[in-house]
């Protein structure tokens, strides 16, 4: 399985390296069955995260042809208050302490993003997934209406008003398209990854290398509905 890691200006570093390190040392355990990159939508460049200007280099362009795994990331920045319009006036690279995370998200709107993003989900041999804000990332683009998702629980009413059965999990699986809830959720949305794509126990290794045990149970949409508890 072959992941591509999206990096955009203003994301979230540790969805990013979260998911990384596990994917990167579910590779290793499996003798190489699983590679990991990060990417961009303008392709090889220095990405600038939301957390004091930490920076991360994608190595490759976002290639939504390739079959596998591409996860996308959520923003790191100032919380926006419920309704606030995105500013679109900066450019790449062009990041500011200040931002609020609306405003990082909705940014990605005005890149290639979406439409590779779309071209992904199109392709059967492609699972797409998201982190914390990288579920309204995809929602915001118009990709999840009708589907099962997470994101943090702050964006929830964000997913539900753009079409999307918002569910209050840490991780959710809706077939090709699996999300993850706060940024931490990374950790156990990339090891449910392993075990879904390549098997228990190699993900039992890394969750034991990594010395954390996966919260919660994957959501799917399938047994009987519950009743009122």
């Amino acid at each position: 399985m072959h992941a591509q890691i999206v990096l955009f200006d203003g994301f979230d570093p540790l969805d990013v390296i979260a998911p990384y390190e596990v994917l990167y040392a579910g590779g290793t355990a499996s003798g190489g069955l699983v590679s990991v990159e990060l990417v961009s939508a303008e392709g090889p460049r220095e990405v600038i995260s939301g957390t004091g200007a930490l920076a991360l280099r994608a190595t490759a362009a976002l290639d939504p042809a390739r079959a596998g795994l591409i996860l996308v990331p959520g923003a790191s920045g100032r919380v926006g208050e419920p309704g606030e319009v995105p500013d679109h006036d900066a450019g790449p690279g062009q990041w500011r302490q200040d931002e609020f995370i609306p405003v990082l998200l909705g940014r990605t709107l005005t890149t290639e993003l979406p439409v590779m993003l779309k071209a992904a989900m199109d392709n059967p041999e492609v699972t797409v997934s998201a982190v914390c804000g990288g579920s309204l990332v995809l929602a915001m683009a118009g990709l999840l209406e009708g589907r099962h998702a997470t994101t943090h629980h702050m964006g929830l009413d964000m997913l539900d008003a753009t079409g999307v059965h918002a569910v209050r999990a840490r991780v959710v699986d809706d077939g090709d398209l699996v999300t993850g809830a706060g940024v931490t959720s990374g950790l156990d949305l990339a090891l449910y990854l392993l075990e879904r794509e390549v098997g228990p126990q190699i993900a039992h290794a890394v969750e034991e290398l990594f010395a954390h045990e996966r919260r919660g149970t994957v959501w799917h949409d399938r047994g009987p509905v519950p009743a009122a508890l």
